[in-house]
């Protein structure tokens, strides 16, 4: 079955995670993608596991840009593509000779897309970061959380992850216009925004006539069974699925307040919630909540993801060289998703892209 971007050709010069998982989308869906590696290979060859799901099916060829020879071959494949991307800092592209417009002379119909930690303008555009520090500037690690605790460091590396899925969002918008007008697109993403855009400038959510904004929401969180697994409860305004939850664990002087009462009474209600979650083990727990339709689900590690039906049923993992990773999470009835399993060698593919091209804008 062929990708929904077949015939798209992308030459990534990026590294690490973040725009890697863009470009992963955008190999997942189909698109050609041409890694290129420095001398020694892209440093995230060191975390097998999770090069393996940035790294799926695409193409690797090793250019040291530092000689007018890595230069030439840089521009020359540049010409054949119709998406260049690139996550040095801002600058670095350019004085490696693999900038916009170096790149826009050769094709200026080029989709380019840079991510960088605080974007190619900026007060901060020249520091050097992480995604704990794109976090910590966008917000999401603010102390005195609703939560009460302390700032610590994410598990999740969210800016990372979602810089680069905003990137291949814009990407398939441009490549969408591109192929209407022939007209190219420069992109300049910051993995700082890509936080602050999700966090917002409010901290709590503000209700009509309260003083200050609802710490939480009542019947909302993570809660310690009595064997110390973990279920996550979910409900908000649902007086339905509030009725559940108070049906699933007892509580049956709580399920006729309404949302507003609820609300008030936030930090009270969900010290109840801990306390019968509490007694029950997470098996008990978990069937009492199905019973009732609440909504609750169990706090996985990552090694139980593979052996859980939700995932196994949807096909959501592939075998790789490096054991499982993830693909991509959709399933699509006539384009198809290419879960690629081959995971390639620095410099495999020093021919560039392959003569295949089912499409061409």
């Amino acid at each position: 079955m062929a990708g929904l971007l077949d015939g798209m050709r992308v030459l990534d010069f990026s590294a690490w995670r973040p725009l890697p998982h863009g470009t992963q989308i955008l190999a997942d869906l189909g698109a050609e993608v041409l890694k290129v590696e420095p001398p020694g290979g892209d440093p995230m060859r060191a975390y097998p596991e999770i090069f393996a799901s940035v790294a799926r099916g695409k193409r690797s060829v090793v250019l040291d840009l530092r000689t007018e020879g890595g230069r030439a071959r840089a521009l020359d494949l540049a010409g054949a593509a119709d998406v260049v991307s690139e996550s040095w800092r801002p600058g670095v592209a350019e004085r490696l000779g693999v900038g916009y417009p170096a790149i826009a002379s050769v094709n200026p119909a080029v989709i380019y897309c840079s991510l960088t930690g605080y974007g190619q303008a900026g007060a901060m555009r020249d520091v050097p970061g992480h995604d704990v520090n794109y976090q910590a500037l966008g917000g999401a690690l603010a102390p005195r959380a609703l939560d009460g605790r302390d700032p610590e460091v994410p598990r999740l590396p969210v800016a990372d992850l979602e810089g680069g899925t905003v990137c291949a969002v814009l990407i398939c918008a441009a490549w969408a216009r591109r192929l209407q007008t022939g007209e190219g697109e420069r992109i300049d993403v910051a993995l700082a925004d890509v936080v602050a855009w999700w966090v917002g400038p409010h901290r709590g959510v503000s209700q009509p006539d309260a003083s200050e904004p609802t710490a939480g929401s009542p019947g909302y969180g993570v809660f310690r069974t009595s064997d110390d697994r973990w279920i996550a409860i979910g409900v908000l305004s649902e007086a339905r699925l509030w009725s559940a939850i108070c049906e699933a664990l007892r509580l049956d002087d709580l399920a006729e307040l309404s949302f507003a009462d609820r609300l008030a009474r936030t930090r009270e209600i969900n010290t109840r919630v801990a306390g019968a979650v509490a007694l029950l083990d997470e098996h008990t727990a978990l069937a009492h909540f199905t019973t009732a339709g609440a909504p609750a689900s169990p706090v996985l590690d990552p090694e139980e993801l593979a052996t859980h039906p939700q995932f196994t049923e949807r096909d959501l993992f592939v075998d790789t060289s490096a054991g499982l990773a993830a693909a991509l999470p959709a399933v699509l009835t006539h384009g198809g998703r290419v879960p690629a399993s081959e995971i390639p060698a620095p410099d495999a593919h020093t021919d560039g892209f392959s003569q295949r091209r089912d499409r061409s804008p």
